[in-house]
């Protein structure tokens, strides 16, 4: 495990989400919490809605180097919002302790600080 990926490792989800906030404010997104969750260790999902573009739905994992990455939990395309939402709403039945933050990205130029892994 490196510096870097075990310093990510033990930031609390609630600072990680806020940072994103922050982030997102000073990049000109809309940014919100629409589910909070554990606020010291917590899953992050990240949904962006690119409106008539369609969601995405993120899933901060651990790459395989022990990097921070993400997994596009929506599947390989966007996806209508009322997939992506019904999406987070089963991995909320699943583990209540989740974290959602929307990303509001109308022209599509948002991108995530972490590779995206495909699998």
């Amino acid at each position: 495990m490196t510096d870097r990926s075990s310093a990510i490792d033990r930031l609390k989800t609630e600072l990680r989400v806020q940072a994103w906030l922050r982030r997102c404010a000073v990049q000109g997104f809309m940014a919100a919490v629409v589910r909070k969750g554990d606020p010291e260790a917590g899953a992050l999902f990240i949904k962006v809605n690119r409106f008539a573009a369609g969601c995405e739905g993120f899933s901060g994992v651990t790459a395989p180097d022990g990097l921070p990455a993400w997994l596009r939990a929506s599947g390989p395309n966007p996806v209508p919002e009322s997939d992506a939402d019904a999406y987070l709403g089963r991995q909320f039945k699943y583990d209540s302790d989740i974290w959602v933050l929307e990303i509001e990205d109308p022209k599509s130029i948002f991108s995530l600080d972490a590779p995206i892994l495909d699998l």
